[in-house]
């Protein structure tokens, strides 16, 4: 699945996006975010999109959030 999620420097900015196309990882967990179901982020949003795409989406997420650094600094 993390062969669905590219990131081109030259594309975007450097964003994640879905593979074979330009839609950025961050306007589809946008429209997760809206409680959209998969199939009508497809169907009204992004028709080029699987639902494997989206998921793929989420994933990428998980991840970043899973390997992230979190330093907390006591508050006095």
């Amino acid at each position: 699945m993390k062969e669905k999620i590219v990131v081109d420097p030259n594309i975007h900015f450097g964003k994640p996006f879905v593979a074979g196309t330009r839609i950025t990882v961050q306007s589809v967990l946008e429209l997760v975010k809206e409680g959209i179901p998969f199939s009508e982020i497809i169907q009204d949003y992004y028709p080029d999109l699987l639902t494997e795409d989206i998921q793929a989406c989420v994933q990428y997420a998980i991840d970043i959030v899973t390997t992230e650094d979190i330093h907390i600094t006591a508050v006095a």
